[in-house]
């Protein structure tokens, strides 16, 4: 189903991509970066009053303030917290950039704004309109999916375009994703891992933003279309490296690592935050800004073998989660993808034994080998 109205389909899908942008003004985040005073992740929430100039926002609630009367300014309150203390109790992280950068939220900005971003040292909420978006502060996933985008700043600093851009906006959508189900103690069976289904087309039943279980299912509507998410390499989406080209589709290739992630945390079974997370976080602050799906995707590897052992069940689950989206870990042979048969039954437990031990070994093997060559890099790296 699509619009009748083109243009107004145009800009709805405009406005659906600057989800995690604003015009180019995320695009200062890097000038801010480590620009706001250490705090301990205190937060405070201003009331912008419909205006768009941040310096006349006014303070409605600090840290240690009582609850407002305006239920905006406590659901950004309480999703800046649940989105530090995630950082905090899961990763030992001190707030966004790890030195306790303050957390400050602006709600009620702009007149109908249907956005919420990260500019590098503010959260930012829109109120919606009430058509495309309903109040962007109700929502836990896009908050703590754009406070993500500050931890990767001061991590990778995964580059905003391309295949990096794309990794970007997957490790916003995969650690805000984690962030609901921390808080709710979901396990991965049991999570929707739907990114903004509570307020993304307020009169449409069963849709969000994105599907990082069914990308390319998330909506269809005749507002927006058809999800445009690839789920795998095969479906890639080639876009300019422009801002209406989306950077190079950065918001719809995302689908395929966002799509990695989840295979990997079902796969494993259990909390998602407590292997899969802890892989990819790891992952994450051991990537560069120019990353590319395969560097990423080979890191994931490695550190899974680091953290739960070399040819465990969750290594075995992280390589079949990556040959399910078309990427084979370099250095594997192809016919290792009988792993996703092998590894693991969702439960963390594994589904079968003949041949798990030979592959196990060849695994164990390949991964020492990736191992001894990033620390032989590394050193010769040291000496120049």
């Amino acid at each position: 189903m699509e619009s009748e109205d083109s243009e107004v389909r145009r800009a709805a899908l405009n406005t659906l991509l600057a989800t995690a942008r604003l015009r180019g003004e995320r695009g200062v985040r890097a000038s801010f970066a480590g620009a706001a005073a250490p705090g301990n992740g205190r937060r405070t929430i201003f009331d912008c009053e419909q205006g768009r100039f941040l310096p006349t926002a006014v303070m409605v609630r600090p840290e240690d303030g009582p609850e407002s009367v305006d239920e905006s300014v406590n659901r950004a309150f309480d999703a800046l917290g649940l989105t530090r203390d995630f950082y905090q109790k899961v990763f030992q992280r001190n707030s966004i950039d790890a030195r306790g950068m303050r957390l400050d939220g602006f709600v009620h900005f702009d007149v109908k704004f249907n956005n919420a971003f990260w500019d590098g040292r503010h959260m930012v909420f829109g109120d919606g309109d009430g058509k495309q978006f309903s109040n962007l502060s109700h929502s836990l996933t896009v908050a703590a999916h754009e406070l993500t985008h500050g931890v990767t700043d001061h991590t990778s600093g995964f580059e905003y375009h391309n295949q990096s851009g794309a990794l970007n906006e997957s490790m916003s959508d995969v650690f805000g994703s984690l962030v609901q189900q921390w808080s709710l103690k979901q396990s991965a069976e049991e999570a929707d891992w739907l990114i903004g289904a509570d307020v993304f087309t307020p009169g449409i039943d069963a849709d969000a933003l994105r599907s990082m279980k069914a990308p390319g299912h998330a909506f269809n509507n005749a507002l927006f279309g058809k999800d445009p998410q690839p789920d795998r390499m095969s479906k890639f989406v080639h876009l300019p490296d422009t801002e209406e080209g989306d950077f190079g589709a950065v918001h719809f290739n995302s689908g395929i690592p966002n799509k990695a992630f989840f295979l990997a945390a079902v796969g494993i079974g259990g909390f998602a935050w407590e292997a899969a997370g802890a892989i990819w976080f790891e992952s994450l602050k051991a990537s560069s800004a120019d990353s590319q799906f395969q560097d990423f995707a080979d890191t994931t590897f490695q550190k899974a073998g680091e953290l739960f052992g070399v040819g465990s069940p969750e290594q075995s689950a992280v390589l079949a989660a990556w040959q399910e989206v078309e990427i084979q870990i370099r250095g594997v042979p192809t016919g290792a993808a009988l792993a996703r048969s092998f590894a693991v039954n969702g439960n963390g437990g594994v589904g079968r034994q003949d041949g798990l031990t030979a592959l196990t070994r060849q695994i164990g093997e390949l991964s020492a080998k990736m191992t001894g060559l990033a620390k032989d890099v590394a050193a010769l790296k040291k000496t120049r």
